[in-house]
């Protein structure tokens, strides 16, 4: 089954000022389980998202022109920061991969099952 474990940024913390052992401590952790999923053959893909700000809402008109608007989009005290696709035994395992990470501390982290074009679970 694929998972995605989906890593969310809250403002406040985005806000607050940060040390850069803290920091550093999170990115070690990111990157242990990286290391651990790859070695267990259960990681697919993971990434770092850029900021809301960069991102670019696309809109079809009619006669076929495209046209795109500038973010952020959603007025919301959380948003997403990064994501892990997993592909795992069963939730529970990817819950515990989940569990590693440092976002988890702040209840920012969801693990969400990937469905296949049929919406049955992968």
């Amino acid at each position: 089954m694929k998972y995605l474990i989906l890593i969310y940024d809250e403002a406040v913390r985005r806000s607050r000022p940060d040390c850069p052992d803290l920091r550093n401590d999170r990115a070690r952790a990111h990157l242990a389980l990286t290391d651990d999923l790859a070695a267990g053959g259960e990681m697919i893909a993971a990434e770092a998202l850029a900021h809301p700000s960069q991102a670019r809402r696309v809109l079809v008109c009619e006669g076929g022109g495209v046209a795109t608007i500038d973010g952020s989009f959603a007025d919301s005290r959380e948003q997403l920061a990064g994501f892990y696709l997993v592909e795992c035994e069963d939730v529970d395992r990817a819950v515990e991969h989940a569990a590693r990470l440092p976002e988890a501390a702040d209840g920012l982290v969801e693990v969400r099952p990937v469905l296949c074009h049929g919406g049955l679970e992968m």
